[in-house]
This record gives structure tokens, C-alpha cells and sequence, in this order.
């Protein structure tokens, strides 16, 4: 094994830092490697992250009514897993088309030099061909949901569109990424329902908080580099004040999600029981580790830190979830 991971770290046609033992270099053809480091299938934090405030907003729009014998309050697993497919497909079209627009920036710096566009183990035509060709699949999705999910889907493709562009023009990058990357959270609403209301706007706004927060931290890593190159984010702006800029983002965060909840169960609607409420709060705990351990100049640990908020992600789901079987469980009075 220990020869397995050293070949495997070897090659330079490997990006430097993505994990060295991973499924793409064990099982991917080298051929297509630059392929798979454009995408990030090595680095599957990314669409997690994209993914979560679809399953969360597909979570909550079946409770927005009282569970019956014809309504579960359950999530529809064909809904869940075309938002699976359509996170991988669209965070890797997202990132391809960063890498595109960053060419040049991405030469400039330690971590992103070796990236395939930068280091020359891509042409632009392949990447540009490449990104056609995910962006397909994330079309396909779309089109298996309603007619206004598809219109709200579409209507995304302007916040990832500007996205790249805002690091060279405002010290708020993260925000444009918290509205492509939240994009989600109307999405699943939309595709259960084939409308929008309050709850799900309230859940987009406290997903673009979280976002702002998370890379926030992952930007960190990168922020002596970024200061050369004259990169701007919110690492740099928020600066020694980092932490007590991540505890109004993320109680903004969890005051939203809440407002959301209780959205959800107005007027004669049955709305989350107390499980996601729970899960609500554990998820503030497990923000308050991120906003206590971090160390803004430790790059490694901010990482990890970053990674981290995949399992806030698993504890709202499972608590909108266990909310929804809570109340399968309970009897259901009439009048």
C-alpha cells in the first residue's frame, strides 16, 4: 500500500494539492486525469457542498403540509438523486469554467499552478469542449423537473456566469458564491411544488450566509498569494477579525434556516416537528467547533475546517428527515 501511495504521488501530472490517494488516480485512465482535476472529482467537497441546499430544500417542501396516508412528508428520492447528478455535472461545468477564466491568475499562484489549464495538460478548446459536455448532463437533469423549476434552474446560470469575474472587483467574492452555490435551496422548493414561497427565499438567504462563512475559511489559505496577484475576498478583508466575522454569518445563518422552518409550517400547514429543530441546533454547536478551532494561518486546518461543513450539511438533512418520519409516526386527528 505504501508503494501504491508513493507511485500514485509521483507524476506530474498530478495536481499538488489535491489528495494523493483518491479514486480518480486509482481507477481513471492517465488520459483522463487533467479531465477529472478540471471537474474536482478529486476533491468531492465541492458538489457536497453545491448538493445540500437542494436536499435541504427538497427535505423541507414535503412538510410544508401535514403528512396523510397519500402525502409522506418525504423527499422524493428521484428528486434527490437527479440534485446528486446535477451537483457533480454543474460543479464541475462551474469549475472548468472558473479554471477558463482564471487561466492566467491560476499561473500565478503556489496551490493552483499545476492545475491542468496552467500547466499546459489541457488545451482551452478541450476545457471549453469538456465544459459543453457537463453542462449537458446538468441540462438533462433540468429538464426532468417542472416547467418553472426549469425557468428557476436557468435563471442561475447568470449568478455562475459573473462569479469569477468578482475576485478582480469587490472584497466580496464569497458573496457571489454563496448565490450560485445556495441556488439550490430554491430548487428543490420549486421542483416539489412548481412555485416558490417564503420559506424556501429564507433557506437561499441563510445558505448564502453559510457560504460566505465557509470559503471565508478556505480562502485563508490562499491569501499571501492573493495579496501578489491582487485577488480580493473576504479572507482579506475580514482579516484578524475573521472569527467574529464568521459568528454573524453563521448565527445569520441558523436565525434564517429557523425563520425558514417556521415558514414552512404556516396558516394550516403541518411544517417541520421537532427533530429538525433539533438538528438545528446541533448544527449551531458543530459551527460554533469551526468558529473556536480556526486558525486563519494554518492552511492545512483551515481546510479541514472548510471540509467540515459537509457534516452541518448531513445534520440539517437528517434532522428534516427524522422530522418527517416524527410526524409519519404521530396520529392523524381530523378537523
Amino acid at each position: 500500500m505504501a508503494n501504491l501511495k508513493t507511485s500514485l504521488a509521483e507524476p506530474s501530472d498530478r495536481v499538488s494539492d489535491a489528495p494523493v490517494y483518491n479514486w480518480v488516480y486509482r481507477w481513471l485512465p492517465r488520459a483522463v486525469w487533467p479531465y477529472a482535476q478540471l471537474a474536482r472529482w478529486d476533491r468531492p467537497i465541492g458538489w457536497q457542498l453545491l448538493l445540500w441546499p437542494c436536499w435541504w430544500s427538497a427535505a423541507l417542501a414535503p412538510q410544508a403540509i401535514a403528512p396523510s396516508a397519500v402525502h409522506t412528508g418525504l423527499p422524493s428520492l428521484w428528486h434527490l438523486f437527479l440534485f446528486l447528478v446535477g451537483a457533480i455535472a454543474m460543479r464541475g461545468a462551474g469549475c472548468t469554467y472558473n479554471d477558463l477564466v482564471d487561466h492566467d491568475i491560476d499561473d500565478r499562484v503556489a496551490r493552483t499552478r499545476s492545475r491542468p489549464l496552467p500547466s499546459g495538460r489541457v488545451s482551452r478548446r478541450q476545457a471549453k469542449m469538456f465544459l459543453v459536455m457537463q453542462s449537458l448532463v446538468g441540462f438533462w437533469v433540468l429538464i426532468q423537473f417542472n416547467p418553472f423549476a426549469v425557468l428557476i434552474g436557468l435563471m442561475s446560470l447568470l449568478t455562475v456566469a459573473i462569479y469569477p469575474f468578482l475576485k478582480r472587483v469587490t472584497d466580496w467574492p464569497q458573496l457571489g458564491l454563496g448565490l450560485a452555490f445556495s441556488w439550490g435551496a430554491l430548487m428543490g422548493w420549486a421542483g416539489h411544488w412548481g412555485s416558490l414561497s417564503l420559506a424556501p427565499l429564507l433557506l437561499y438567504a441563510g445558505s448564502i450566509l453559510w457560504t460566505i462563512g465557509y470559503d471565508t475559511i478556505y480562502a485563508h489559505q490562499d491569501k499571501e498569494d492573493d495579496a501578489l496577484v491582487g485577488v480580493r475576498s473576504t479572507a482579506r478583508l475580514f482579516g484578524e477579525r475573521t472569527r467574529e466575522a464568521l459568528a454573524i454569518l453563521y448565527l445569520g445563518t441558523i436565525i434564517l434556516f429557523l425563520a425558514a422552518f417556521s415558514a414552512a409550517a404556516m396558516g394550516d400547514n403541518g411544517g417541520p416537528s421537532w427533530p429538525a429543530y433539533a438538528g438545528l441546533g446541533v448544527g449551531a454547536v458543530q459551527m460554533i467547533w469551526q468558529i473556536v478551532s480556526l486558525d486563519i494561518d494554518d492552511p492545512e486546518q483551515c481546510l479541514g475546517l472548510f471540509k467540515s461543513n459537509s457534516v452541518f450539511g448531513w445534520i440539517i438533512f437528517f434532522g428534516l428527515i427524522f422530522s418527517a418520519l416524527w410526524s409519519l409516526s404521530m396520529p392523524v386527528t381530523a378537523g
